[in-house]
């Protein structure tokens, strides 16, 4: 009896799941208002009601005037759609344009801007990444970066540019994918004495879909907690994965119900100040 009781349980927990608030911030709106109704559907369909969701452009280099269109855009869809969160982004090689655009979207309202190294095809080791995010952060802007490790070096880079831009608040997507082990270090960084600012969050976008179910996945979990379930973020990717496919990996993992709620949300509410 007890056995199919668990069962039971266990059968109806992503439905618990989707009556809880959810913060979905990492939702890429390639064709504007259509990838926002397309995504809203998606979610409808699946019978999950999303509170908030964070809505990403990528910007192109030297393609200044489609940038600033581009992000405008975004701030008046989340007019029109109040679940939606405008992320916006620019290109650290535009230099001083670039640094200009980001006070203006801070003037505007915006609180978390995205930037890629591998889809903008720049180098976080650039003087123009570190000095970009630190302005975002004088601006109280997070800055989102990709951590998918695709580029070698990818999470080492990630860690020295968080270093060296500490009073920037920075959230790293995908958590390093199959490299997530790396961001164990962090523990111990926390025990130095004037070299850390504990300035990362993370998002669990990909990498909770690759460790479900897998022989990863209490490692996965683990690195969770050593790094604090306060600083990490559910996430989905649209539309490479759906949010669906990504609560139903999320849900597989062993975390506590206090824990999953946290990263479904509120862990979110708090750094982007919503």
């Amino acid at each position: 009896m007890k056995f199919q009781l668990g069962l039971i349980l266990l059968a109806f927990a992503p439905i618990a799941a989707a009556q809880q608030k959810l913060f979905d911030n990492h939702v890429h709106i390639w064709e504007g208002e259509k990838s926002v109704k397309e995504y809203l559907a998606q979610a409808d369909a699946d019978g999950l009601k999303v509170t908030r969701f964070g809505a990403i452009h990528m910007a192109r280099l030297g393609k200044l005037d489609e940038t600033r269109r581009k992000n405008d855009e975004l701030i008046e869809l989340s007019k029109k759609y109040p679940q939606l969160m405008p992320i916006p982004s620019v290109h650290p090689y535009d230099g001083q344009a670039a640094l200009a655009e980001l006070g203006r979207l801070a003037g505007r309202g915006v609180t978390a801007i995205k930037i890629h190294p591998h889809t903008q095809n720049f180098d976080v080791t650039d003087p123009r990444v570190p000095a970009l995010c630190k302005l975002a952060g004088e601006l109280g802007i997070v800055v989102m970066m990709d951590n998918a490790n695709i580029i070698p070096g990818d999470s080492e880079k990630l860690f020295n540019l968080a270093v060296a831009v500490p009073k920037t608040k920075f959230l790293f997507a995908h958590m390093g994918a199959l490299n997530f082990r790396f961001w164990n270090i962090i523990p111990l960084v926390r025990t130095t004495k004037g070299f850390w600012s504990d300035n990362i969050w993370f998002d669990i976008s990909a990498v909770a879909y690759i460790a479900a179910d897998s022989p990863i996945e209490a490692e996965l979990v683990w690195t969770i907690r050593n790094v604090g379930v306060d600083r990490v973020i559910l996430g989905s990717d649209f539309p490479q994965m759906s949010l669906a496919t990504a609560l139903g990996a999320f849900e597989k993992l062993d975390l506590t119900d206090e824990e999953k709620a946290r990263i479904r949300f509120e862990n979110a509410r708090q750094l982007f100040r919503q």
